[in-house]
């Protein structure tokens, strides 16, 4: 009996159309990342092209058959509410990333696209170095999140340009 429960399970999740997230098949074979390669972006969004899919990430324009560019990244933290007293209780992290996929000639392979990434953050006065350590771990969160946003524009552009 107890080694019929996960047999159940298992037959209950593949009828339910869940499914683990494979790799992503680019529209492209090769790839260049117009960011400096020293930056945390460019890194990570490397990794995650070359570890997911079979296109390569190449290191100039002209050998690449689709250029990433980023058109604007900006990162704000804005006030969300007050307490009593007029102290900051909450603060909203938000990063706002637009960027464009072209090829050589600078006809676009993905529709130029913006992202806009929203996260909350309490704050209190008296733990001010934890909270500082979330914030890094929440901005570190939404690259992540931007990272595999991207991927996802990417791969649907393969389906819109069949």
């Amino acid at each position: 009996m107890n080694k019929l429960i996960p047999l159940a399970c298992a037959l209950l999740l593949t009828a339910c159309g869940f499914q683990l997230r494979g790799s992503s098949d680019l529209p492209f074979e090769t790839l260049y990342i117009a960011l400096p390669e020293s930056s945390e972006l460019h890194a990570q969004l490397a990794r995650t092209v070359q570890a997911s899919s079979r296109t390569r990430v190449v290191g100039s324009a002209a050998e690449a058959q689709a250029v990433f560019a980023v058109t604007a990244d900006n990162q704000s933290k804005n006030i969300l509410s007050l307490s009593s007293a007029g102290r900051v209780r909450e603060y909203e992290l938000v990063r706002s990333f637009a960027f464009r996929v072209h090829d050589a000639k600078g006809q676009e392979l993905v529709p130029a696209g913006q992202i806009v990434l929203r996260r909350d953050i309490s704050f209190a006065d008296d733990q001010i170095l934890s909270k500082e350590n979330e914030e890094a771990l929440l901005r570190r969160d939404m690259q992540n999140d931007l990272v595999q946003q991207l991927l996802r524009r990417f791969t649907a552009a393969k389906q819109l340009q069949k």
